[in-house]
């Protein structure tokens, strides 16, 4: 009794904060509205169909983290691994379309190539921490930071190696997708029909991952992996294939993520620092905790940590007179609202646990 009163008040503080940030997002938009002149006007005014799109393409990286991250743990194993799989695939990308352009520079052919190129990588990647954890049953959070770890040293060392740099040139960005007829709706035509492939390939992983998990056999063998893997054992179903088959679908979904970011916005790598991920991967598990491992959620608040990071940029090219760090740290205190005000979200029972049927 106790922990389903647990679960209905992180429900309803998602409710709150949502309809709150609902309740906000119109009296701050109205007030912009009513007086343009004034700082919040200003603000107000900076938003329009390329803030949009900005919002919806720094969405990609980490909304497909998070669906990855949901595939994962809803199985039993917590993959906190996706920083490090955004980063691997990030750095693949653009080192493999760089090394297939010609003397004229990466075509789009040579572009996605090294988009192939990086969802591979991602996936190896994932693969290795599924053998580790699955086979070896080592501990999934020590092999996730392990996973971040490698990718956080490998990726610039390669850089360094290759470029002389640990940042890449520039190879450009895969070219927008255009729908006719569509195009041409008022202010959504430019946002939704005239985008990267990246965003159209993430509008259509969120309804398909829902499909998948509420409406699917396998959906359902997931989620027993998760919460009764004992049970689904003795109804005949492999517990390891299903777990190794979710590992390898976030490494999938996280490499797209991850090419998005290098080959559908940057058109580089950036190594320096944290690298030009910067925490999108630790951003993606935020998302999916906050909408509870349900994809539709988990992109909502994905696009809600988005806007405020396109508008803390957009903040900045407009000259706004906050300072600079001020103003860069807004997607950061988001988070840690979001994370005091829903609590804790409860977790599949068998995640983290290792399993071993009764065959070995």
């Amino acid at each position: 009794m106790a922990l389903r009163s647990k679960e209905v008040r992180a429900v309803n503080n998602r409710l709150l904060l949502t309809a709150t940030s609902l309740v906000a997002a119109v009296v701050v938009g109205v007030v912009g509205l009513l007086f343009p002149n004034s700082p919040l006007g200003q603000i107000v005014g900076t938003i329009d169909a390329s803030y949009a799109s900005a919002a919806l393409r720094f969405t990609v990286p980490i909304a497909f983290a998070a669906l990855g991250g949901i595939f994962a743990e809803k199985s039993g194993v917590i993959n906190i691994g996706l920083e490090g799989l955004l980063i691997i695939s990030a750095f693949t990308g653009v080192a493999v379309a760089d090394a297939l352009a010609g003397p004229a520079g990466a075509t789009q052919t040579t572009l996605w190539l090294g988009f192939l190129a990086a969802v591979l990588s991602s996936t190896l990647l994932a693969l290795l921490f599924a053998v580790v954890c699955i086979e070896f049953k080592a501990d999934q959070i020590i092999a996730g930071l392990a996973v971040w770890l490698i990718a956080l040293g490998l990726a610039p060392f390669a850089s360094q190696v290759i470029w002389g740099s640990i940042n890449s040139p520039s190879v450009g960005t895969l070219a927008n997708w255009h729908v006719p007829l569509l195009v041409k709706i008022p202010v959504l035509g430019r946002v939704l029909f005239d985008a990267n492939p990246t965003v159209f390939m993430l509008l259509a992983a969120v309804p398909l991952t829902w499909f998948v998990l509420n409406e699917t056999a396998f959906g359902r063998w997931v989620k027993a992996s998760g919460e009764n893997p004992m049970a689904l054992d003795t109804v005949g179903v492999d517990v390891r294939r299903v777990r190794y088959a979710s590992v390898l679908l976030s490494g999938v979904l996280a490499g797209i993520g991850g090419a998005g970011l290098s080959l559908g916005q940057a058109g580089l790598f950036n190594g320096s620092g944290t690298t030009m991920v910067d925490g999108r991967g630790w951003i993606g598990i935020t998302a999916y905790l906050f909408g509870n491992y349900n994809p539709l959620g988990a992109f909502g608040a994905s696009f809600l940590f988005a806007s405020l990071d396109a508008l803390q940029l957009r903040l900045q090219q407009t000259g706004f007179d906050v300072p600079d760090a001020l103003i860069g740290i807004i997607p950061y205190v988001t988070v840690i609202v979001v994370l005091t005000f829903v609590g804790r979200t409860r977790t599949p029972d068998a995640a983290g646990e290792h399993y071993k049927s009764g065959e070995e």
